[in-house]
């Protein structure tokens, strides 16, 4: 995780809160100080935030499939505690507190103080979890293969957090129910954006995204290649100023008359056919004002998300939460002409989704509906 992007998220939640981090503990799990950049900043910034604690733990290479190229960091072979057996099987936790251990006048990376896990640093680990445990806010990118499980281990836990993670992790089950209950929402920044990550070399890289990470001005090392994401995100339960900042929208009727997109201006909003109390808007700019039912919207919403003017009440593929807010199943004669206007989806008669019929019949494609807070 590049420094830039770190520093870009941290510092909107300190312009809404510039205490956020004062007297917390922050836990950075997976994280080892001499590379990893979430170490270097909290660190840099231990007495400007206000810091009571810093702990990072890091995963043992022979437990890390990942790790291609593991070379002990300088800061654990100068130390007569380091176990040439250990470096390899244990993980390890760095800690770094209000004391100048080395008696430079400053508190920063150099007084960290270090040893050995007894395990592995797997976040599930009991030792780890006792380390939440202690933690107030959690910050990390963890592998995105675990974040299912690295979301629920900080939920458990009842943390405030911040972790990176990828954007199509908010059609999740296990996701989605916290967005809609305000108990996680998107970051501020980098969404819709690239993101640059630094990979061991070996590690597989799309020569495309190597360029790509290139051109935005992170060309290969000796160590490492960088490769971009355009579809990570920050995933957080510390408040922000521009999840409050309200949508300018206008009005059905402006919205009929002047939208930008051609299946709006002059046409309208369709209505569902299984569920016509609901309309269906297909760009976020084309939410209208003045409209105090249920909309359908593109997922991307919630990057705009406001909770003081929205509510979210299912995700468009739950069949049973569009049960809940009224929505029938698509019946017989729309799936009939569905299949014989040449649809090919897996729609069958009992299927509870978002039925459209223009142009053709078919279904909507990855829904939540929402509501005006001030019409519910």
């Amino acid at each position: 995780t590049q420094w830039a992007d770190i520093e870009r998220e941290v510092n909107a939640y300190l312009e809404f809160n510039p205490h956020v981090f004062r007297d917390k503990i922050v836990l950075l799990p997976c994280d080892d100080p001499e590379w990893s950049n979430f170490a270097k900043f909290f660190a840099l910034h231990f007495v400007d935030f206000g810091l009571k604690k810093l702990i990072s733990t890091s995963y043992a290479p022979d437990s890390n499939p990942a790790n291609f190229s593991y070379e002990p960091t300088l800061f654990e072979l100068d130390d007569p505690k380091f176990d040439a057996t250990k470096t390899h099987t244990n993980g390890k936790k760095f800690i770094l507190e209000p004391k100048d251990i080395n008696n430079d006048g400053v508190i920063n990376i150099d007084d960290l103080q270090w040893e050995y896990l007894d395990g592995d640093g797997d976040f599930r680990s009991a030792e780890v979890t006792a380390l939440r445990d202690e933690a107030d806010i959690i910050i990390t990118n963890p592998p995105f293969s675990l974040f299912r499980a690295f979301i629920g281990w900080l939920v458990d836990g009842g943390k405030t957090f911040s972790v990176i993670g990828n954007s199509n992790a908010t059609t999740y089950v296990e996701i989605f129910p916290l967005i809609q209950q305000n108990k996680l929402w998107k970051g501020a920044t980098a969404n819709s954006t690239d993101m640059v990550f630094g990979v061991p070399k070996g590690a597989p890289v799309k020569e495309a995204d190597r360029l790509k990470a290139e051109r935005l001005g992170y060309p290969s090392t000796d160590k490492y290649d960088f490769t971009r994401l355009g579809n990570a995100c920050w995933f957080t339960n510390i408040d922000h100023g521009r999840r409050h900042e309200p949508l300018q929208l206008m009005t059905m009727a402006d919205n009929i008359k002047y939208s930008k997109h051609k299946d709006v201006r002059g046409v309208g909003y369709q209505r569902y056919y299984n569920f016509p109390e609901a309309i269906e808007v297909p760009w976020i700019d084309s939410i209208p004002s003045d409209f105090d039912g249920i909309m359908g919207v593109p997922i991307t919403f919630l990057d705009k998300y406001n909770p003081d003017q929205f509510e979210i009440l299912a995700h468009g593929d739950d069949m049973d939460a569009l049960r809940q807010i009224g929505v029938q199943t698509l019946g017989d004669e729309f799936v009939k002409t569905y299949y014989a206007q040449g649809g090919t989806g897996g729609n069958s008669s009992g299927h509870r989704r978002l039925g459209l019929t223009e142009p053709t019949y078919h279904t909507a494609y990855k829904r939540i509906m929402i509501r005006r807070k001030d019409a519910s």
